[in-house]
């Protein structure tokens, strides 16, 4: 992979004076800095699950629809419940080696997790872990995971930046240098370029921008920062209806978010001490207190009766649910008893207009007096248990809802949930919408070569998957397919890049032509 660099050096003295010098000309005497903002956090009762489990204090991985992936003390890979249980997580038979130790999970796909093991690198999927056939090529050491727009899984590892793409794993260089000691990532967008990947590296923020199919430059991104503050972590928002995606980054004084308009400064009565993002929450320890931002309501909130002194965060994912470690205990922190959405993920692309989406309650609480939908502007009152928004048939099966009256576009899919004592939890799920074409796709020519590239290594007769190497048996299973590959689960050695994923459900929405 070819890559380019910036003269790092070259860049400070201009950050430093130059930039003081266009603040004095574009804001007289008003001073230098991003635009300030002192959120007012308004108290919140949290929801806890208390996890059955003894978890390590090392990352994990939560998954949207509820629970998650974790190591234990004693080094095992498990999958937790919405509610704390532990789900089923096995070596799949078709693995050559099971894991050893388990040091940590990382995020991987929309519910695929990426499992660190001392033998090397696993992926939990649908149940099982899965020995990739990059496993080995990457021991312990594992920091961070991100994906861009297009398809692209970054592992940032202690030996360098690789780039997962295709089922190959190849190093990011700058100037035949590797790039070591980044300890976060975060995709969001920069100078207008939607793809780009933001860098922790020593203490010093960069992005990297993709100029060429094959090309990437590394540059020092400029941030506004006071004299003597430093760069402490960085955790992103994603893209919703409400607002793009954007990288926030924790200093040694305050919170800087990186917005279309630039940079702006959130200060807090306390410098934060920990951060954490998914979706379009940040979650922040701020002194004794556990601060929330839920940015599509541009809310802060601030959780109650909440014992920080022994606190880590582990994991959270975009339903505004955190995992953290209180003492000895591992608990989901929600703000409140959200519904989660099941069948729709967030920054899912919708291309048919019938989709089977329902709700669940929160695990442990008495079901509400009420739950309703909210999508294009309308509101679609529901019945429980099911909560299928587009009801139920006699036999209780789900039927689809359909989005045919949307434009195409962002949307933004919300649950509902109404309780007895007058509490309304919601679980907003932005996607976007893009009807059916009219070119006509065909297997052969169009799903036939993905198959080839990606799928059969473990789906044709001799691999560890379902048979899946001919025309018919990707018609009688299509459905299973774009599950998978809709919500990341396969294929097993990356995800598909999102136009492919597309492709795929195109195709089986149009009759899966041979």
């Amino acid at each position: 992979m070819k890559s380019q660099a910036s003269n790092f050096e070259s860049r400070v003295p201009w950050r430093s004076w130059g930039q003081r010098l266009v603040c004095l000309v574009g804001m007289g005497l008003w001073g230098c800095g991003p635009a300030v903002e002192r959120p007012s956090p308004v108290p919140f009762q949290p929801t806890l699950v208390k996890a059955q489990a003894d978890v390590a204090a090392a990352p994990g991985f939560a998954d949207q629809t509820g629970g998650g992936i974790f190591a234990t003390a004693s080094g095992e890979a498990i999958r937790l419940r919405l509610d704390g249980t532990r789900g089923a997580l096995e070596n799949h038979p078709g693995n050559r080696a099971a894991p050893g130790r388990v040091h940590a999970a990382f995020r991987m796909g929309t519910n695929s997790a990426l499992v660190e093991a001392s033998n090397g690198l696993f992926l939990a999927q649908a149940g099982w872990l899965i020995a990739p056939p990059w496993r080995e090529l990457l021991g312990p050491g594992l920091k961070a995971t991100a994906s861009t727009s297009e398809g692209v899984a970054w592992l940032a590892h202690e030996s360098g930046l690789y780039r997962l793409r295709d089922g190959q794993l190849a190093a990011l260089k700058v100037e035949g240098q590797t790039l070591d000691g980044i300890t976060s990532m975060v995709a969001a967008p920069v100078d207008k370029v939607a793809s780009a990947l933001w860098l922790l590296r020593d203490g010093e923020l960069r992005v990297a921008v993709q100029t060429a199919p094959d090309a990437w430059q590394v540059r020092p991104a400029t941030v506004p920062l006071e004299d003597g503050e430093r760069v402490v972590a960085l955790v992103g928002l994603g893209a919703s209806e409400k607002g793009g995606a954007e990288a926030w980054v924790m200093t040694s004084e305050r919170l800087l978010r990186h917005t279309a308009r630039g940079w702006r400064a959130v200060v807090l009565e306390r410098p934060p001490t920990q951060a954490l993002a998914a979706g379009r929450f940040v979650w922040v320890k701020s002194g004794d207190a556990l601060l929330s931002y839920d940015a599509d309501a541009d809310t802060w909130g601030s959780a109650a009766h909440v014992d920080t002194r022994e606190f880590r965060f582990l994991a959270a994912d975009e339903s505004g649910c955190a995992w953290v470690q209180l003492g000895a205990d591992t608990l989901a922190l929600s703000w409140g008893p959200v519904p989660r959405v099941i069948g729709l993920y967030e920054g899912m692309t919708v291309v048919a207009d019938t989709l089977v989406v329902s709700a669940r309650v929160a695990p442990g609480t008495t079901p509400p007096e009420r739950l309703s939908f909210e999508v294009g502007g309308a509101e679609v009152p529901v019945e429980g248990p099911t909560y299928s928004l587009g009801g139920v048939e006699a036999d209780g099966t789900p039927r689809s809802y359909s989005f045919a009256g949307l434009p195409a576009g962002m949307h933004t899919l919300s649950a509902v949930a109404t309780y007895a004592d007058g509490t309304r939890a919601r679980r907003s799920v932005a996607f976007s919408y893009e009807p059916l074409s009219t070119v006509v796709l065909g297997w052969d020519k169009d799903i036939r070569p993905i198959h080839q590239q990606r799928c059969a290594k473990c789906h044709e007769s001799t691999g560890p998957g379902r048979p899946l190497a001919t025309y018919e048996l990707w018609k009688q299973n299509s459905s299973l397919i774009i599950a998978a590959v809709r919500e990341q689960r396969m294929p097993a050695d990356g995800p598909l890049d999102t136009q492919l994923i597309t492709l795929i459900q195109r195709w089986a929405a149009t009759g899966a032509n041979p």
